[in-house]
């Protein structure tokens, strides 16, 4: 389990990421638990925007929010090209893609399914 930087539970935080990437009508949002997959972080939350505009306003608009919440993204990238946009809250990462973008790199695949080598 990855190290808590917010006062609320991870999964508990994964859904007010979720309620703030709906206040600015994201698309397509899924959350993954991947607590069994990595000691990186515990959960994973894509999404899509449908312009680099829009990625990068519901990348800012999560991040507002947090911090009104006194919780600060470790990072975030992306954010000035806007076609995929990574905001690192340590126990949840979020990605906010274009869906072209989403499409090729297929994150949801990666997660559940990971490939195991010998």
């Amino acid at each position: 389990m990855s190290k808590l930087i917010s006062p609320m539970e991870p999964e508990e935080f994964a859904r007010f990421v979720v309620d703030a990437l709906d206040d600015l009508k994201s698309v397509n949002t899924v959350t993954l638990d991947v607590r069994d997959l990595t000691d990186v972080t515990d959960y994973l939350v894509i999404t899509s925007g449908t312009s680099s505009r829009h990625v990068k306003s519901l990348a800012s608009h999560v991040s507002v929010e947090a911090k009104k919440r006194d919780i600060h993204p470790l990072g975030m990238e992306g954010d000035d090209a806007g076609d995929w946009v990574l905001v690192d809250f340590s126990h949840v990462v979020v990605h906010v893609m274009l869906p072209e973008m989403r499409d090729f790199y297929d994150l949801e695949r990666l997660w559940a399914n990971p490939e195991v080598i010998d």
